[in-house]
């Protein structure tokens, strides 16, 4: 690399969660206003940024390949690996290869001055602080996405809540959160730059403005972004939100909210009573089941998607059976599936009754045939239906179709023309003979009551 030159180009690769999607795009913001440039390939560039998971062990795994890969293809390229698998390893990682830098999660923010260390002719390095002692929210705006149409804003940072199977407290830090105003005005500004949907996302979001002072909720924020004029016309979707923290105001809020789109994730990972209190999971199978029933019954059309983990330790057939019936039984779109996977460090790790892989992936199999039976539940009840949905900026590769996604999120393609990317249109809902939803492009309909009144 030449390393005397100013400006340089610099290659992005993220794994992971929309919080990491998020902080690879503030890096690039920072970059770019540094002077420097951003690559769509790895080709050619003078630095490649690897940002990295460790929710589970493939996610390490994927971490390591595609650092290796880089390192062998790209001789010419320097090399700094970031997010939670650098906070968690980083001699590990740095040991990979003599080119390879580390710095972990808190460093993120300083990014163009570690690129301006390479450009300065400095070897390797590793700067991983304690992130465990960090108590203020530091990740810069970020104002530009490769989506034009939707973007996400990372809003809160860390977990307190130390569930036994998770590693993610250890790399993430506790829980933190960006204050009011500047969610305000990290929205104003994507609002500004042309997107139309904001996604609001963190590590454990229902923990928004706990931390404050005073103390804040993310249902206080909800209804004060409701009530900006300046956001009119913008759609706000919620990332995952834990079962415990949907407290009456927010259910309250959200269901009177003419921004917020009906689709939520929520977190089951088990519907055994005995599996969830090993996991350290506060809440009982029937809890999460009134729920979802209570959400769905005060949301028209909502979509729910569920987290839910397969052989978890001690995890008994009779248990497994618990969460097969509970999930079969619960109005979802989808769900998401993940194996158990063990992380040192964390106390599921030690448990006994470790379940074999082959079962695992046998009960990982039976939940995504559950959740396929869903998703194509949801879709049917849906056909004919004329819903609100925003257009994205591609086009379908093989039809040539529109593509977009309505508020509760059913992907859909029609036909229309180029002119509609980025608006939110009226499309009916037709779903296929293989289960697909198509659409075409409809008139708004009319609100129930005047439907009622006119037949």
């Amino acid at each position: 690399m030449n390393t005397t030159k100013k400006n340089l180009t610099i290659f992005f690769a993220t794994l992971g969660c929309k919080v990491n999607q998020y902080d690879s795009g503030a890096m690039a913001d920072a970059l770019r206003q540094a002077g420097h440039s951003i690559a769509a390939t790895a080709s050619g560039a003078d630095v490649c940024i690897i940002n990295t998971c460790v929710v589970t062990e493939r996610t390490e795994s994927q971490s390591r390949q595609l650092i290796r890969r880089v390192v062998r293809e790209h001789p010419g390229c320097s090399v700094i690996v970031t997010g939670c698998y650098a906070q968690k390893a980083a001699q590990e990682l740095q040991a990979l290869s003599e080119r390879v830098s580390v710095i972990g999660n808190t460093e993120k923010k300083d990014i163009a001055a570690f690129v301006s260390l390479l450009q300065e002719k400095q070897p390797s390095f590793a700067a991983v602080s304690d992130i465990s002692s960090e108590k203020i929210f530091t990740t810069p705006a970020c104002t530009r996405l490769f989506d034009r149409t939707r973007a996400f804003l990372k809003i809160q940072d860390g977990c307190n809540s130390h569930c036994t199977y998770c590693i993610v407290p250890s790399v993430r830090g506790p829980s933190r959160s960006l204050p009011a105003d500047g969610v305000k005005n990290r929205i104003r500004e994507l609002k500004l730059a042309g997107y139309r949907e904001i996604v609001l996302t963190g590590i454990h979001l229902g923990a928004f403005g706990l931390d404050a002072r005073p103390r804040t909720s993310l249902a206080d924020l909800l209804t004060s972004l409701e009530n900006d004029g300046a956001l009119n016309g913008l759609r706000l979707r919620l990332s995952s939100i834990e079962p415990a923290e949907f407290t009456p105001e927010l259910i309250k809020v959200i269901a009177c909210s003419k921004q917020i789109c009906s689709h939520f994730h929520i977190p089951l990972q088990s519907g055994d009573a005995g599996v969830l209190k090993k996991m350290g999971r506060r809440y009982s199978p029937v809890f999460f089941r009134e729920l979802v029933l209570h959400l769905t019954a005060a949301i028209p059309g909502l979509n729910i998607g569920i987290d839910v983990i397969a052989g978890f330790p001690g995890e008994t057939d009779r248990a497994f059976e618990n969460t097969a019936e509970l999930l079969g039984g619960l109005p979802a779109g989808y769900l998401h599936v993940f194996p158990f996977s063990r992380r040192s460090g964390t106390p599921a790790a030690d448990f006994p009754g470790h379940v074999p892989e082959q079962v695992k992936k046998e009960r990982a199999l039976r939940l995504r045939q559950i959740s396929d039976q869903k998703r194509s539940s949801f879709y049917a009840a849906h056909d004919g239906a004329i819903l609100p949905v925003l257009v994205e900026n591609r086009r379908q590769k093989k039809t040539g179709l529109l593509r977009g996604i309505s508020r509760n999120y059913i992907p859909v393609h029609f036909d229309g023309p180029s002119g509609l990317a980025g608006q939110e249109v009226y499309v009916q809902i037709v779903v296929s003979d293989t289960g697909e939803p198509h659409g075409k492009l409809a008139e708004k309909p009319l609100p129930r009551t005047a439907v009622r009144n006119s037949i």
